[in-house]
């Protein structure tokens, strides 16, 4: 069997348009600390924001494999969402609570940063020359 793509951003489209089709409030659950993740921090309670993402409530909504970003307004402020689908916690209808909750992802390991060049003390000379 061949390596699939993983299921959570298809999960995460298909309960929002269930949700929607059905008349209801999707919001999201997302871990507000999860690498990548842009929502305002002060919306975010015990590591967590609920984000409401109905169509009258964003505009530019964009769900892909990798993320989910929209254009919404908090506290009168309008602000461009990040939010990487393995942030996302849990996608329900605020009306009812019905949708899907997720097993927390693993955040993608961190960079390893470039060594350090040896310096073996000795000067470095420019071979460039200067031209009047």
């Amino acid at each position: 069997m061949s390596d699939m793509s993983p299921n959570r951003p298809y999960l995460i489209r298909a309960i929002h348009e269930w949700i929607c089709d059905n008349g209801l409030t999707t919001h999201l659950a997302v871990n507000a600390s999860y690498p990548g993740v842009e929502v305002p921090q002060d919306f975010v309670q015990d590591g967590q924001i609920v984000l409401n993402i109905a169509p009258r409530a964003v505009t530019n909504f964009v769900a892909g494999n990798e993320e989910i970003t929209f254009s919404a307004r908090f506290g009168g402020m309008p602000m461009t969402i990040r939010v990487p689908v393995n942030a996302v916690v849990a996608v329900f209808a605020r009306e009812n609570g019905q949708g899907m909750a997720f097993d927390p992802a693993e955040p993608p390991p961190e960079p390893t940063p470039p060594e350090p060049e040896k310096d073996d003390g000795k000067a470095k000379v420019s071979h460039l020359k200067v031209v009047k």
